[in-house]
């Protein structure tokens, strides 16, 4: 099947990750044929050694690999997430995007099985099985249910024995980059991260797209290494949580739907409170202030 494909992989101080998985990446790349790929890094205002380390591995691919190019871009001051992937997508050539995150590392001939199902013109995005590494087991992610319970969209990981899906991760799936683009990307709202995939593969599916989960397509993802475990700390990382839960209804739900959310919501703010669950007032706060000063 001939295509361009643009593999974007967003990084922020992620040097000792890009060492050991990029080129991981390019290696199960340069294996296919026909196809017309680009890798573009899109770093997110690092303070490591990432771009050193970038320009040295693409030094090394210009002298051995011409099929295969890498881009570097680097953002002035760090974004997050959604915005870091939004500046790649909007620099990409491929048909196709393939969103990786730097504690990501495909399993042989990852690519192959996603490619088929963008033949049928609605598909807007495929997920991969995610191995991911957690407590050093391997539990098996990658295809998602949701529903709405209580006034929330509750999300959880689904068996991995079907191929719908209700999401497609972002940092480890592929997706159309015309319906991207009609979709608008990730929403920028949801800085530094979390919820961003979840709400773009909700609005694809309203829009009438089809979100696949591609269980022979396998990647392995080591959570305990990535940045956001580095970087903050096990309260700041729930509190944004329950912040991006919050603006994901506020932004998504129908009126019915609303309505449900704030006769729901007394019982939910008293639940935490017996439960001194601090980090959901500090969410819930969170997102007011977030709501009422965010402009793009």
């Amino acid at each position: 099947m001939s295509m361009k494909i643009s593999i974007v992989i967003p990084n922020y101080n992620g040097e000792k990750l890009l060492k050991k998985n990029l080129p991981r990446v390019i290696k199960e790349i340069k294996k296919l044929r026909n196809l017309e790929i680009e890798i573009i890094v899109v770093d997110d205002g690092s303070t490591d050694g990432s771009i050193q380390e970038l320009k040295a591995q693409n030094s090394k691919l210009k002298a051995k690999a011409q099929n295969l190019r890498l881009k570097i871009i680097k953002n002035r001051k760090n974004l997050g997430f959604a915005s870091t992937v939004n500046r790649g997508v909007k620099e990409a050539r491929g048909e196709i995007i393939v969103l990786l995150n730097t504690d990501v590392y495909p399993e042989m001939g990852f690519l192959e099985p996603v490619l088929p199902h963008f033949k049928d013109p609605k598909v807007f995005a495929v997920g991969m099985l995610d191995k991911s590494i957690e407590d050093d087991k391997i539990v098996r992610r990658g295809r998602g249910v949701g529903k709405w319970q209580q006034g929330f969209y509750i999300h959880r990981r689904g068996e991995i024995d079907k191929t719908d899906t209700a999401w497609v991760a972002g940092g480890s799936g592929a997706f159309r980059k015309s319906i991207w683009e009609k979709l608008g990307g990730f929403a920028e709202i949801y800085n530094p991260f979390y919820w961003e995939d979840v709400d773009l593969s909700y609005r694809a599916k309203k829009a009438g797209y089809k979100i696949l989960f591609e269980p022979e397509s396998v990647i392995v993802h080591e959570h305990e290494k990535g940045i956001i475990k580095r970087q903050f700390s096990t309260w700041k990382i729930k509190s944004l949580s329950y912040r991006n839960q919050f603006l994901f209804v506020w932004k998504n739900a129908n009126p019915a739907q609303l309505i449900s959310h704030f006769l729901w919501l007394p019982y939910h703010l008293l639940k935490s409170f017996f439960r001194a669950d601090i980090c959901f007032f500090i969410g819930f706060l969170w997102a007011i202030k977030r709501k009422l000063t965010f402009t793009k």
